[in-house]
């Protein structure tokens, strides 16, 4: 079964930049999708940003310009950029690997302990 470790979050002023890593094992990392979530308090998870096995990228519209997906399929790692950080941006974040049925994609791994980010202003 996949597990993923999520790292890289921390404290940091409005405008700055964090970049979140995320460690994959137990599958075959480069034949999936992979995406990072986010939840803040009192809200429900959101998807920020995916990425398919070719490398297309899919922002949500709220962080488009400012974050930025990537993998590496030899480290079984993906990674979120995530420059011009707003307080809005604070939350726990998650990674997941992705499945898809037709055209949809699906949450396909458990979730892991995620990592927290806090924007300040």
């Amino acid at each position: 079964q996949v597990q993923l470790v999520e790292s890289g979050g921390g404290v940091v002023q409005a405008g700055g930049s964090l970049r979140l890593s995320c460690a994959a094992s137990g599958s075959i990392f480069s034949i999936n999708a992979m995406a990072w979530y986010r939840q803040a308090p009192g809200n429900q998870r959101e998807l920020v940003a995916r990425i398919g096995s070719s490398g297309a990228t899919y922002y949500a519209d709220s962080v488009k310009g400012r974050f930025t997906i990537s993998r590496d399929n030899a480290e079984n790692t993906v990674y979120l950029q995530m420059n011009s950080l707003k307080p809005e941006d604070t939350a726990v974040y998650y990674c997941a690997r992705l499945g898809k049925s037709r055209s949809t994609y699906y949450v396909d791994s458990p979730w892991g302990q995620g990592t927290q980010v806090t924007v300040s202003s």
